[in-house]
Formats: structure tokens, C-alpha cells, sequence
């Protein structure tokens, strides 16, 4: 391997779907990935372990396609954390730096962080982000990176991401029970962001819609920064599962129906039949207006509390550059039609791009989260991530005592 290039892996760690990028990064930042694979997900629930050995061993056999395809043997990885646990807190904090000749300087940014959010973050939360949203010297505010600048009074204005400590803790160990290290955790929709977004978006105000299995994240973007983040306890798998019960069905069916006939328009024009049926089985007919009317009344929940989560956030039809869906379930045609007409803006759907190696069988939305964890693991050597105090105090990863290793590599 040339020596000017090193290995990179974003591990998505979904309800029903476990996702890995391995890319590599030469020495000019350029990406290229050079291995893929995704598989079922098992033991988690609405995006959180509920067990250890389920995910550890989902991650484990999932990884060893996308480690033969890309020549290296995955070690450590940025990981996705999903649930309704995941919110972001505005906060506010102020020190005295010294004289107004002082200089600001990197040990002064990470005490002002700190004083932001001790206090003001429960002890049961894991800080997985600070991001400065607006910087005060002396009271001139405005201020995007004070660094060099000289005053005696800094003060800040932030966005905080957190997570329950004890769903971090097990999805670290649920990860190194697979023989892979969780680097950093990362909320799966701001990783999507990563992936899916310009920087002309984030300046300008966008919001990325992430359709998960059981859960669906929101986060907004203006300025250039993350201004929030929040999820609804629902997903594409509660569309699945209404079909199921209401049509009698299992969810295999239930799934094919949803993705085969289902579009996001819900034109009556359409025949008023759906008929599907296996080879070597009995074809059975469903009526479309039945079929509709329960992924409808799904969709229409979601993307209703999506938006109230827009407006407590002060976002709703206020982002000049709309919405982008990603996620498994931004599969389903035209459904960025039907979350037009639900969220009243621009949407369309996202999907990972400008990418080297082998990015074209990727280009998918449900590959975002994943590939855009590739991009962050890539950028941590040119991008400073500056954890608070409480971040940082986090215990260090170690083996769960009662889980020996069980799975072997190849």
C-alpha cells in the first residue's frame, strides 16, 4: 500500500440494517472507498442495543465482505447512535481570559466549552459534540473563531449533541465485542449530513431528513453549523408492520407490497388491484385504496411530527434550501413528493457523491450515514474535534468481562 495513504471505517449501526464503508485517504484529504458491505442488524431496538452479543455479531459477519473487498482488517471505526435519546441543547458560557493584550488560544476555547456545558448537560449524558455557534469577546459578538484575536472576556453561544450515557456505553461495547473500536460516536443523521450536504446549503439553511427502520432523525443547518437535531420513535418498519396486521400478512410480503406498488404521489389512477404472489404459491390480490390508506396515515404521523420539531425549533419554512431525505426508507417512490406536500418546502433525496474508488455502488441513500462517517473518520487529523471536560472524562473502552472473543476475523 503506498505509505501516503491510510485506511478509514464508518460503521452504521441500524435497527434493522448494520452498514460499513472502508475508505482510504491519500495525503492531499482525497477519499476513495475501496470496500462496502451491509447486512441484518440484530439486538437493537429504536436505534439502541438491547442486547450486546446481537449487534457484535451482526458487525462481525457483516464486516468481513467489506474487509476482503477493501484488503484490510477494520480495527476501529466512527460509529452511528440513533434513538430518541439523541438531542441537542443550546447553551451559553463565559470566562476571563486576563487583560484586554491576551490572546486567545486553544486552551482558552476548550475552558470556555467547558464551562457551557458543566451544569447545564445532565450527568446521565455522554457529550458526544460542542458546536460553536457564535463567539463574544469583550462583548463584540458575531465572532465565528476567535483564535489569535486579543480581549479579556470570552464568552460563547453553542450547540450541544447529546446521548444517555448507558446506551454510549453499550454500543462501545457492543462494537469492541466485535473487535472493533467505537473512535467516536456520531448521531447517524449529522454523519448523513456530512455525506449528502454543500457547504452552500449549510451556509444557506437546509434540513437532512434521515428515514430509518425505527426511528427518523431530523437535523437543520445554517450558518455553516449544526442548530439542532431531534427524532421521532418511528420508521419505515412501522409503515411494514401496519401493512402486516392490517392486510394480514407476514412482513416479508408486507415489504415487497410497500416497495413494489406503493409511490409517494398515491395516484388513484393507478389499478385499483395490487396482485403479488411467489413462484409456486398462490397469487393473492390486495386493494390499492387499502394499501395506500395505511402508508399514508404512517407517513403522514411522521413527517406531522417532523414537523412540529421544525417549528419548536424555529425552522419551519425557514430554510431557504429545503429538505433532503436519506435513509432506507427515502427508497420509496416519490416520496419526497408526498414530504413536500406534508413539510411545505423543497425536498429531494440525498445520496452520497463525488467520491473516488468504488463510490457508484454506494450512491444510495441508505449508504449516507455510513459513507458520511468515512468522510469525518478521514477529516479527524485536519479537523480539531474539541471535547469538554465531560467528554473527555469518559471512561476508556474495555472488554465486557463476561464476552469472551467469539467470533474469529476470517
Amino acid at each position: 500500500m503506498d505509505n501516503d495513504k491510510r485506511f478509514v471505517t464508518g460503521l452504521d449501526v441500524g435497527t434493522e440494517n448494520v452498514r460499513a464503508i472502508i475508505a482510504t485517504v491519500n495525503k492531499d484529504g482525497a477519499v476513495a472507498i475501496v470496500g462496502y458491505n451491509e447486512g441484518k442488524s440484530a439486538g437493537m431496538r429504536k436505534g439502541v442495543p438491547a442486547n450486546l452479543t446481537g449487534p457484535a455479531e451482526s458487525i462481525d459477519k457483516m464486516l468481513g465482505e467489506a474487509e476482503r473487498m477493501g484488503g484490510y482488517e477494520v480495527r476501529s471505526a466512527f460509529v452511528s447512535i440513533g434513538g430518541s435519546q439523541v438531542i441537542s441543547t443550546r447553551t451559553e458560557g463565559m470566562i476571563a481570559v486576563g487583560t484586554v493584550e491576551h490572546e486567545i488560544n486553544d486552551q482558552d476555547l476548550d475552558r470556555v466549552e467547558d464551562v457551557a456545558v458543566t451544569g447545564r448537560i445532565p450527568a446521565n449524558r455522554d457529550v458526544l459534540d460542542v458546536v460553536p455557534l457564535e463567539y463574544a469577546l469583550d462583548g463584540q459578538g458575531g465572532i465565528k473563531d476567535p483564535l489569535g484575536m486579543s480581549g479579556a472576556r470570552l464568552e460563547i453561544r453553542a450547540n450541544v449533541v447529546s446521548a444517555l450515557t448507558p446506551n454510549c456505553d453499550n454500543l462501545k461495547k457492543a462494537t469492541l465485542a466485535a473487535d472493533v473500536k467505537a473512535e467516536r460516536l456520531v448521531p447517524g443523521v449529522v454523519a448523513a449530513a456530512r455525506a449528502v450536504l454543500t457547504d452552500r446549503q449549510r451556509e444557506n439553511g437546509v434540513a437532512v431528513i434521515d428515514m430509518g427502520g425505527a426511528t427518523t432523525s431530523v437535523a437543520v443547518y445554517e450558518e455553516g453549523d449544526l442548530q439542532y437535531v431531534g427524532v421521532v420513535p418511528a420508521g419505515s418498519n412501522n409503515i411494514t408492520n401496519d401493512l402486516a396486521i392490517v392486510l394480514a400478512i407476514d412482513p416479508e410480503m408486507a415489504e415487497e407490497i410497500k416497495v413494489r406498488f406503493v409511490t409517494g404521489d398515491f395516484d388513484t389512477d393507478k389499478s385499483p388491484v395490487i396482485r403479488i404472489g411467489k413462484e409456486g404459491k398462490t397469487e393473492r390480490a390486495f386493494e390499492r385504496k387499502e394499501v395506500e390508506t395505511v402508508v399514508k396515515a404512517r407517513l403522514e404521523e411522521i413527517f406531522s411530527e417532523i414537523r412540529k420539531k421544525l417549528k419548536n425549533a424555529h425552522y419551519d419554512q425557514r430554510l431557504p434550501e429545503g429538505i433532503v431525505l436519506t435513509g432506507g426508507g427515502a427508497k420509496m417512490r416519490d416520496i419526497e413528493l408526498f414530504a413536500k406536500k406534508c413539510l411545505e418546502a423543497a425536498v429531494k433525496i440525498g445520496v452520497p457523491q463525488g467520491l473516488g474508488g468504488v463510490s457508484e455502488s454506494v450512491e444510495k441513500p441508505e449508504f449516507a450515514t455510513a459513507v458520511g462517517l468515512a468522510l469525518l473518520a478521514a477529516e479527524q487529523s485536519s479537523v480539531k474535534f474539541t471535547p469538554s471536560k465531560k467528554s473527555a472524562k469518559l471512561p476508556k473502552l474495555k472488554s465486557p468481562g463476561f464476552l469472551k472473543k467469539i467470533f474469529s476475523k476470517f
